[in-house]
C-alpha cells in the first residue's frame, strides 16, 4: 500500500501532513536527522566533471523503485524518471540503494547527490532540503464496488464501513469522515472485502489504485470520489544545490514537453501522473 500525504479535513490534514511520504510513510523528524552534519550542496559542475549523478533510492518500493522479480535489474517509475533526467544533464545515473529510514541521513552525509523515491514536498522538509519541480501528483480517493451509487463524496462515508489499515494515514481520514472501520492488513484485503460486499468502501492513494488496475485489471471496483488537493512528489537535494536543481528542473520540463514523463507514467500507471 502506498501511504502518502492527503491534506483535506480538519485534524486529518495535520496528521497527513506529518506522515507525508514515500514508501515507508516516514515522519518529518526522520527527514531532518543529520541536518547539522550537512556537507553542503552539490553543484552542477561537480556532477558534470565526475560524469555521474549518484541517486539514493530504496529499491523495494514497487512500482517506483524495485527489482523485477525481486532479483532483476533495478527499475520503476522513479528510476526511469531520474535516469532520463541524468541523460539530459549529459551524465550517468548511478543508484545507491538505501532503506527509507536512512535515506535522508545518506543525503546529508554526501553518499548521494539526490533522492528519487517519491519524496512528498512538505513545509518541514523544505526547511532542510531543496526540491525539484514535482514529477508526481496524486489525490486521495474513495474506492467502492462498481455498482455503488450511494457514495460520491467523503460526507457520504458517514455511517458506512470502510476497510483500512489501522497504521495508515487513511484510517484517520476515514474515521474523521464518520466511517466505521474494518481493520485490514493492506490494499489487497480491502479489495477482497469490497468484492465480497463486507465493506462499503476503502480510502487510499490514487496511485495505489492505478498501479493495481494496471497490473490486475478489476472491473468490480471504481473511484467514487477524490480529494481536491494533491500530494506532490519531487527529487530531493541538499540545500545549496541551486544550480543543479535549476538544471534538473529544466530537464524535467523538457521531458514533460517532449512527452517522456507521460510515456513513463502510462507504462506504470496507465495514465499520466506527472501532471496536475
Amino acid at each position: 500500500m502506498i501511504s502518502r500525504r492527503l491534506p483535506l479535513l480538519g485534524a486529518a490534514t495535520a496528521i497527513l501532513l506529518a506522515v507525508a511520504g514515500c514508501g515507508s510513510s516516514a515522519s518529518s523528524d526522520t527527514a531532518s536527522e543529520g541536518a547539522s552534519e550537512s556537507t553542503g550542496g552539490t553543484t552542477l559542475a561537480e556532477i558534470q566533471e565526475s560524469g555521474v549523478l549518484t541517486v539514493g533510492t530504496e529499491g523495494t518500493y514497487k512500482p517506483f523503485t524495485f527489482h523485477e522479480g525481486g532479483a532483476g535489474e533495478l527499475t520503476g517509475y522513479d528510476v526511469e524518471v531520474i535516469t532520463a533526467v541524468a541523460e539530459k544533464l549529459g551524465v550517468e545515473a548511478e543508484f545507491e540503494e538505501t532503506q527509507w529510514d536512512a535515506i535522508f541521513a545518506g543525503l546529508e552525509a554526501g553518499r548521494f547527490d539526490v533522492i528519487a523515491n517519491q519524496v512528498s514536498i512538505t513545509p518541514e522538509r523544505e526547511e532542510t532540503y531543496s526540491f525539484s519541480v514535482p514529477y508526481t501528483y496524486s489525490n486521495g480517493v474513495i474506492v467502492t464496488s462498481a455498482d455503488n451509487s450511494e457514495i460520491t463524496s467523503f460526507e457520504d462515508l458517514e455511517g458506512k464501513t470502510t476497510a483500512q489499515s489501522l497504521t495508515s494515514n487513511w484510517y484517520e481520514l476515514a474515521e474523521e469522515s464518520g466511517a466505521e472501520i474494518e481493520a485490514v492488513e493492506g490494499w489487497a484485503q480491502s479489495v477482497t472485502l469490497l468484492e465480497q460486499g463486507r465493506v462499503d468502501a476503502t480510502i487510499n492513494d490514487e496511485l495505489t489504485f492505478l498501479d493495481y488496475q494496471k497490473s490486475t485489471p478489476n472491473e468490480n471496483i471504481k473511484i467514487a470520489a477524490e480529494t481536491e488537493e494533491q500530494s506532490r512528489s519531487a527529487l530531493a537535494f541538499p540545500q545549496g544545490s541551486d544550480d543543479l536543481v535549476e538544471a534538473v528542473n529544466s530537464a524535467l520540463e523538457e521531458l514533460r514537453e517532449d512527452g517522456t514523463l507521460a510515456e513513463i507514467s502510462e507504462k506504470y500507471f496507465g495514465e499520466d501522473v506527472s501532471a496536475e
